[in-house]
């Protein structure tokens, strides 16, 4: 092997398969050796392969080889000579540990270099193995590998510490969120600005002396974590609960949070999370209302007034009970936005939509359906009671002192005695309504003809 020194560079892969991969068989090992004896080097590989590792290596000659080497290509561990005529000498080992950087570090040296390199033995991803003792050469590449995957588990670790120490402290100092911590006893520990200004405290000793922890805390656990242990926190699902103020007003709030456990495994307290969700709520429901409502006369709409008769058919079915739809068709509206304008036509419907809704009971649903056709469901009621209502309405409109004067042409059906389903039954009541509003068309022609 004396012609190696003349060369450069000389990199010669050599792959071993071992005979069992019980060990090692994820992956192969990649080594670097730096050093000038072949036969050396095929020693250590002879060792490697005897400890069951499957090794892809090259070697280089010198140190600037090997950080040639290294720009090129990357390995899990550089085994190198040590001393070298080359390189000796402690500035020599630090150069070499810098070029190599994060890479485990594993020394081929005699008994004159184990001074020099045991001054670099306290980094943990360095170690070295005497020339007359290359047995050992697999305990010292599984320590250096292990102590290099710990050192990186370490780090990713501090990271994630950090970065968790990062979003506490950004979800602490957030107006939006109330944080607290509080006992098993359910015993205020700690809180931040924004629960204070939540529930309208102006300090952490005020909040505390009023001791509303235990109706928070459990609100959200209920008080079941308290019989269980863990020794790992235990999430609990969010829940939406109604808090009262220091003032006595009322705010919806959203609780998230954990069981905290001791390192024995026993329940010690909760850390809560609290997001006030009184906007949030209340514009959801505004949503909702104007999604079903009649933006015009503020009566629910048509959808909502086909899922009340679904709702109502439904409980017909069960209870056995009746109830009655009212359709009403506001008489003469385009004679009116024709002769006074959409303006006094849209106040004309107005004035029948609130005459419906003081004829409501709580159980009742007034609806639009739109133009000049309304509707009233009666729940509980039949056809003699729906009818007077209906009388009552038309009563209530001739009474109305404001111009123009209004009428209303109504039809009247029950469920289930004039109709199966809801079409039948609008279907019914439709009827009736164009009945009514002919026998009048033709009382009037009549009464021109006199």
């Amino acid at each position: 092997m004396s012609g190696l020194a003349e060369n450069e560079l000389q990199c010669a892969p050599r792959n071993f398969r071992p005979e069992s991969t019980a060990t090692h068989r994820r992956r192969p090992l990649s080594v670097l050796f730096v050093h000038r004896d072949a036969d050396v080097v095929d020693s250590c590989l002879e060792e490697l392969k005897r400890a069951q590792f499957q090794v892809n290596s090259d070697f280089v000659l010198s140190l600037a080889q090997c950080t040639q080497q290294l720009r090129s290509q990357s390995y899990d561990v550089v085994i190198a000579e040590y001393p070298s005529p080359s390189w000796k000498g402690p500035q020599a080992l630090q150069l070499l540990h810098q070029t190599v950087q994060e890479i485990p570090l594993v020394f081929l040296t005699t008994a004159m270099g184990i001074e020099s390199i045991a001054k670099l033995t306290a980094d943990r991803d360095l170690d070295y193995v005497e020339r007359e003792h290359l047995p050992q050469l697999p305990m010292a590449v599984r320590r250096v590998l292990k102590e290099k995957k710990l050192r990186v588990e370490l780090a990713e670790s501090a990271k994630a510490l950090r970065h968790s120490q990062s979003l506490y402290q950004a979800l602490v100092e957030n107006p939006a969120y109330g944080i607290c911590r509080c006992d098993g006893q359910g015993k205020f520990l700690d809180v931040n600005r924004a629960l204070l200004t939540m529930l309208g405290y102006e300090s952490k000793e005020e909040l505390l002396a009023a001791d509303r922890a235990s109706e928070i805390a459990f609100e959200l656990g209920r008080g079941a974590l308290s019989t269980r242990s863990s020794l790992e926190s235990v999430r609990i699902e969010p829940v939406e609960n109604e808090w009262k103020r220091k003032n006595g007003t009322s705010l919806k709030v959203r609780l998230s949070g954990r069981g905290v456990f001791d390192d024995r495994g026993m329940f010690t307290g909760y850390e809560i999370i609290a997001v006030d969700v009184t906007e949030q709520r209340a514009l959801e429901d505004h949503l909702r209302r104007e999604a079903l409502s009649d933006s015009l006369t503020g009566l629910a709409n048509h959808g909502k007034l086909f899922e009340v008769l679904h709702a109502e058919i439904c409980r017909s079915k069960r209870t056995g009970r009746e109830f009655s739809l009212l359709l009403l068709d506001l008489d003469g509206l385009k004679a009116i936005n024709d002769r006074s304008g959409h303006l006094v036509g849209n106040r004309a419907l107005c004035r029948l939509a609130q005459i419906l809704s003081d004829c409501c009971r709580s159980i009742d649903t007034a609806a639009r359906q739109g133009g000049d056709e309304f509707a009233l469901v009666l729940p509980e009621t039949g056809a003699a009671a729906s009818t007077l209502v209906a009388r009552r309405i038309c009563e209530l409109l001739a009474k109305d002192s404001e111009e123009p004067a209004l009428s209303v042409s109504v039809g009247v059906a029950s469920y289930p005695t004039d109709a199966e389903n809801v079409g039948t039954l609008l279907y019914a009541a439709d009827r009736v309504l164009y009945a009514m509003k002919d026998q009048r068309s033709k009382a009037a022609r009549a009464g021109q003809e006199i």
